[in-house]
């Protein structure tokens, strides 16, 4: 594996892409790399960031990490119905949206090469935004909501463990 300076954001080229995929498949999600100049099959923002459509997430070299776990963690949040007509724009609510940016730290942590506190660093370098300033901080400081969410969910343990299933 190549090696990342801090200042960079980490992307699925920098990744092992059977831990990306087995990490996904815990979900029944499937991971698709498309070719390095391919379009994107459903990025709501567009090349280079991930894209859904229904149990598949669809990547390319350049993806970050960040929108790879995003994206996937918007399958893992939503109901079942909006999964099955998932194509693209995962709507939600805030709150849901706030459990998808904490669960995507937590499963960070999952992924050898990257870890919640360099996935935290890239989301603030990639531009997320929260109440208390850095990822970091609204982590530690004002998640709280977000993860009762994903506990209430079952898709995480009260202890803070992902749980590895989808939203019922």
């Amino acid at each position: 594996m190549p090696e990342i300076a801090d200042d960079e954001v980490l992307t699925v080229g920098d990744a092992d892409l059977g831990a990306l995929a087995d990490l996904l498949a815990k979900y029944e999600l499937r991971l698709v790399v498309e070719q390095d100049d391919a379009f994107i099959t459903g990025s709501y923002w567009g090349e280079p960031e991930a894209g859904v459509v229904g149990k598949t997430v669809y990547v390319r070299r350049d993806t970050p990490i960040h929108s790879l776990l995003h994206e996937s963690c918007h399958v893992v949040c939503m109901t079942g119905t909006r999964r099955d007509s998932l194509v693209r724009d995962a709507g939600g609510d805030d709150l849901e949206e706030s459990g998808v940016c904490y669960l995507q730290v937590v499963l960070a942590d999952c992924l050898p090469c990257c870890g919640r506190a360099r996935l935290m660093r890239d989301m603030d370098a990639w531009g997320y935004s929260f109440r208390l300033g850095s990822t970091a901080d609204w982590f530690r400081d004002d998640a709280e909501d977000a993860k009762k969410f994903l506990i209430n969910h079952g898709l995480l343990t009260p202890e803070g463990a992902p749980v590895f299933r989808l939203r019922a």
